[in-house]
């Protein structure tokens, strides 16, 4: 074989091997993806099927080092402790492939609809209010004690809680302060609570944005801990 003839065979035989690993190494990141995609739903109760990509190139040598770079996902819906959120997306910076499986740095964002914060406020306050969101502001209206309410709601995070602040408040058409309300009505208003539970270890709540049709939370949190049932990959 003529000199150019054995360097055109060890050409083609090298991209054969970096061909061959290249789809060892995807078909390896899809495994992975399913395994994610699983855990979530056995471990969640979800609405939809989730999608999950998993970056950094290449794969193999991620899990050969045990460590992914990154894990991005989204999921159309999920119930947490009873409370339902939409449009669920997630993000995970160094995520383990063994246990205890931890993720160094993670967000996750959700939206919880009007009907959730509606269900809370009137399960705290004891009041028959409907929430809606009005040209980018979050408000309730309703009857109390015969007369018409109405008032915005403005969310906060506080200490990892979020809370509801009732402002602008108006009763039978007049402006009122809710400090000036009767205590049976205006201790009801203050600071409503909205439970957030069911979300891995070390993700608290950081952001309260109110959107077209809810209110959206982000938490964020470093060193998460996984459910130890359902391994990310692996």
């Amino acid at each position: 074989m003529s000199g150019r003839g054995v360097v055109v065979g060890v050409l083609v035989t090298g991209a054969v091997l970096v061909a061959g690993g290249f789809v060892a190494d995807r078909l390896a990141e899809s495994s992975a993806e399913r395994q994610v995609v699983a855990a979530i739903e056995e471990n969640l109760d979800v609405v939809g099927t989730p999608t999950v990509e998993l970056g950094g190139f290449p794969f193999l040598t991620q899990l050969l080092a045990g460590s992914i770079e990154n894990v991005t996902g989204q999921v159309d819906g999920v119930t947490l402790e009873g409370i339902d959120a939409t449009d669920v997306t997630f993000e995970g910076h160094g995520v383990s492939t063994s246990e205890p499986y931890t993720v160094s740095t993670a967000t996750i964002s959700a939206t919880l609809p009007t009907a959730s914060i509606e269900q809370i406020v009137a399960d705290r306050s004891d009041l028959e209010i409907a929430v809606a969101v009005d040209a980018g502001a979050l408000t309730a209206s309703g009857e109390v004690l015969g007369l018409r309410l109405a008032a915005d709601l403005v969310p906060r995070v506080d200490a990892g809680k979020l809370l509801v602040s009732v402002e602008n408040v108006q009763i039978a058409g007049l402006t009122v302060s809710v400090e000036d309300l009767p205590n049976a009505i205006g201790d009801r208003l203050t600071d409503i609570e909205i439970p957030v539970e069911g979300l891995p270890d070390g993700l608290v709540l950081s952001d309260a944005t109110v959107v077209a049709d809810g209110v959206r939370i982000t938490a964020d949190g470093t060193d998460v801990v996984l459910p130890t049932d359902a391994p990310p990959a692996g």
